[in-house]
């Protein structure tokens, strides 16, 4: 027996899930942004840090968009730790593309 409980299973196909979702958005852009954050964090985020991106994927692209390179402000319900993580990791991949 490998030691996974039943929660585990749930999990991972919840990463899964999401996972997709973040690649499918709509719009391309969001799509790389969403996607590449999700393949680089996903098999290390808690269930709260899972709970807070499915939140953040159900954002329209364009208010997302906004966010996240400072188009509009980021309203506070949504200024938390995970999306502060997403917003440094776009602005890294950012600088690095245009090196």
């Amino acid at each position: 027996m490998s030691g996974s409980h039943p929660t585990h299973f749930g999990l991972e196909t919840r990463r899964r899930r999401l996972l997709y979702r973040l690649w499918h958005r709509g719009t391309r852009e969001m799509d790389l942004i969403m996607g590449r954050f999700g393949d680089a964090v996903i098999g290390d985020l808690s269930e709260t840090d899972l709970g807070e991106l499915e939140r953040l994927a159900e954002v329209p692209d364009v208010d997302l968009y906004d966010w996240l390179t400072g188009g509009q402000p980021v309203p506070p319900a949504y200024d938390a730790a995970l999306f502060r993580r997403l917003r440094n990791f776009h602005s890294l991949h950012q600088a690095r593309a245009t090196e």
